[in-house]
């Protein structure tokens, strides 16, 4: 009989942020229990990264929340553009212009069957979305929430890993044994130290402006859209000036905002008085403000794990690659670690996986880390090293043209911004589990092209003309492996029965689209639980049961 005091699930999850609680909500779909340990008892309540890219919310979509996440951030009518002035009560420099979320819903409900962005870029800030995943998962039947219970110890052997947590607050500790555990607690992750990785990259940028350590200020200004930007909204706001160069982020579209700025002296904490002089010389004259809560971070940070597991303990997230925000690439690189590490997890749990499977996790994921950071890294190169005139600001003939170019350069800073190649084109060429056989494209941070060359994301089509739920080719993706047939001429009975017998789910989605044809350009095309494509041809494979054995693993 097994021992009353051990509690037992599946996987464990340490660290109950964005990507904690979204891998415990793709474990909940595959129909994997999960247990999810955070030491706080709710999520946290100060602004971060604003920024649900294009693929994150792919995914979200997946998991049938995309519109709920929508709900959230901004007015709906509030525009998502990025705009720079000498001060916010000064001139206007340039502006990139960005959808509001209204204008985003007529886009998409008048894309063009090919379009590659059903679910756009979302601006609501972290902290409302984090608020949102805990109350959604708090309601799914496969996951066990134990916020407020701090991971004191993990020990793995042959079988599993057994876990020690204990409350916050007091309490009876306890002991739960699991066959895999997931570090997903952040950069100090525990975990990983405990697993003895460490990081390699570069630990930031020193430069001038934007760079080195930094902080993040959560403030209340109640008077600025009133006298300074109620006729001129947007989602980000650049004080770009000789004194100063910092950014404000929109919270609420009201009152509430992110405020950036640059640590005077190194290695102390920030000073509300020191904060609130620089908002002052980004706003170019007084106003009133109330300081909620500081949060330190690094500019030009690009660090990732050595490693990104270890025996039956694997790392996800923050706890893997440390980004700077520029770009706001972090918390997407890291919902995309959970889309790859979920399925896998699942395939082993439920015995369809191979011995190779877990390993494919960090040969996959790892080079993506790697060019992720490094890009946003360079966009932070890029914000430092523009150069301001000092006579920007002077009304005279010499300040109008130092203005018009300096509105000139800060209107090309749009990838920044925007970087669909870095959102939707990684790829998992080299993995072990993608068959070999066709040359990748390019990799293009800024520009996405659709291909169904194995080791891609799968190429988005409109199947019908309302662009709304269920019409989206992802839509009618299977929870498992799903064969895309085009035409439907091309028998799947091997196939079908070669996946039958290995116990690998596997769903048949007939596709009768000449666009959809052509895009893929292939009669068969077998994608991923996470959206990659696996392999695809004009006929079944000639040994059906080796190719399932490759892609799960075997």
């Amino acid at each position: 009989m097994p021992d009353p005091e051990i509690s037992r699930s599946p996987i464990g999850i340490v660290g109950g942020g964005p990507i904690g609680l979204t891998l415990a909500l793709f474990l909940d779909q595959l129909g994997v229990r999960s247990v999810l340990f955070n030491s706080a008892p709710q999520t946290r309540w100060h602004p971060k990264g604003s920024t649900q890219g294009a693929r994150t919310m792919e995914h979200f979509r997946r998991l049938g929340i995309a519109d709920a996440v929508r709900a959230l951030g901004l007015p709906t009518d509030h525009p998502t553009d990025v705009a720079y002035f000498t001060r916010f009560s000064g001139h206007e420099l340039a502006r990139l212009r960005m959808p509001s979320a209204n204008e985003v819903a007529r886009q998409v409900a008048a894309a063009p069957a090919t379009d590659q962005v059903p679910e756009p870029i979302h601006r609501a800030n972290q902290m409302h979305v984090e608020r949102f995943l805990f109350k959604h998962a708090s309601r799914r039947p496969n996951i066990v929430m134990r916020f407020g219970w701090t991971v004191d110890a993990f020990a793995e052997d042959d079988s599993g890993v057994t876990v020690q947590a204990a409350p916050e607050r007091g309490g009876k500790p306890e002991q739960w044994r699991m066959q895999y555990l997931v570090g997903c607690d952040g950069g100090r992750s525990m975990v990983r130290r405990g697993l003895g990785i460490k990081f390699q990259g570069e630990a930031g940028i020193e430069q001038r402006y934007f760079g080195g350590r930094m902080f993040a200020t959560y403030v209340r200004l109640p008077d600025l859209y009133r006298d300074c930007l109620g006729h001129r909204h947007a989602w980000q706001y650049w004080a770009v000036n000789p004194e100063i160069r910092s950014s404000l982020i929109a919270v609420n579209g009201k009152d509430e905002f992110l405020f950036r700025t640059q640590a005077t002296v190194p290695d102390q904490p920030p000073d509300d008085k020191t904060v609130a002089d620089a908002m002052r010389r980004c706003v170019g004259r007084e106003t009133r403000m109330e300081i909620v809560a500081h949060e330190p971070w690094t500019a030009g940070m690009a660090l990732v794990a050595e490693r990104f597991a270890a025996g039956r303990v694997f790392l996800a997230g923050d706890a893997v690659h440390l980004f700077t925000p520029t770009g706001g690439f972090g918390m997407n690189t890291g919902v995309d670690d959970a889309s790859n590490l979920a399925w896998k997890l699942a395939a082993m749990v439920q015995g369809w996986g191979g011995p190779q499977l877990l390993g494919s996790y960090e040969i996959e994921r790892r080079p993506v880390a790697m060019r992720n950071t490094d890009a946003a890294r360079q966009l932070t190169a890029n914000i430092g090293g523009t150069n301001v005139d000092p006579v920007i600001e002077d009304e005279t003939a010499a300040g109008a043209e130092a203005r018009r170019k300096a509105g000139a350069m800060l209107s090309t800073f749009g990838e920044q911004f925007a970087s669909l190649g870095v959102q939707l084109g990684a790829r998992y060429d080299g993995s072990p589990i993608i068959p070999d056989g066709e040359a990748p494209p390019g990799d293009d941070p800024i520009a996405y092209r659709p291909t169904s060359v194995p080791g891609g994301r799968t190429p988005h089509i409109w199947l019908d003309s309302r662009h709304g739920a269920g019409a989206s080719l992802f839509d009618r993706l299977g929870v498992g492996f799903t064969l895309l047939r085009f035409g439907g001429a091309a028998d799947l009975s091997a196939l079908t029965a070669a996946a039958a017998r290995a116990n690998i789910p596997l769903t048949i989605v007939d596709i009768g689209n000449a666009e959809a044809r052509d895009l893929y350009a292939r009669d068969l095309v077998l994608v991923r639980p996470d959206q990659y494509v696996a392999w695809r041809g004009d006929e079944g494979p000639a040994d059906p049961a080796r190719l399932f054995a490759q892609v799960v693993g075997g």
